[in-house]
């Protein structure tokens, strides 16, 4: 039996000051908003919220949802200490209601679910974004498994550049691609990934990146 995700996930973030990922943002994330921006910003699955805190910085509102309470209660104090306002929300995404209309911006950094939960949240992403919004996705691909640099370990909960497009329904991606790169974040994350990454946008006006 697998252990249960927000036992798991507690457990990690919970067992010391350290954050397991780091407390810079995700490369492909910084190099994808790298300008001040403003708008609402929604980071799912943020963990101990290096990325939120991130785009507070750069001048968004930001939103950090993860289902882990050490790990948020981590986030709200990076926010305190890089002086940036965050709200942080314990929930599952599997339950989470990602709203109508209402962001600016999304992001999905290893946010690695169960299928059926991936499948839910990315359905809802085109309709969640506002006109001109963007969807910034990195994740691992099935070849992460077994290179012990980080990731999920069974490859139905890592994600690929053809299952992603038949996902994010109604959504132009402005760029996709599957590549194995450096992801150095803490001690989570250690060495070559195979990652896929994407930006996407809802029907209109696309945002520049």
């Amino acid at each position: 039996m697998r252990p249960d995700p927000k036992e798991m996930w507690n457990g990690r973030y919970g067992a010391d000051e350290d954050f397991v990922y780091g407390t810079k943002p995700n490369d492909f994330l910084a190099a994808s908003v790298s300008e001040v921006a403003s708008g609402d910003a929604l980071c799912l699955a943020d963990g101990e919220g290096r990325n939120g805190v991130y785009l507070a910085g750069l001048g968004y509102t930001v939103t950090s949802v993860d289902l882990s309470e050490e790990g948020l209660s981590k986030a709200a104090r990076l926010a305190v200490r890089e002086g940036v306002a965050l709200t942080t929300v314990v929930a599952d995404l599997a339950e989470f209601d990602l709203g109508v209309n209402q962001w600016d911006l999304i992001v999905s950094i290893f946010a690695h679910t169960p299928p059926s939960v991936r499948q839910k949240v990315h359905g809802s992403i085109a309709s969640a974004l506002r006109p001109g919004g963007l969807f910034v996705l990195e994740a691992y691909t099935p070849d992460q498994v077994g290179r012990g640099t980080g990731g999920p370990p069974v490859p139905e909960l890592t994600m690929t550049l053809e299952g992603l497009r038949s996902e994010l329904t109604d959504m132009t991606f402005q760029s996709g691609e599957e590549r194995v790169r450096p992801v150095i974040e803490g001690p989570g994350h250690t060495g070559d990934g195979a990652v896929v990454q994407v930006i996407a946008s809802p029907p209109g006006p696309s945002s520049s990146v």
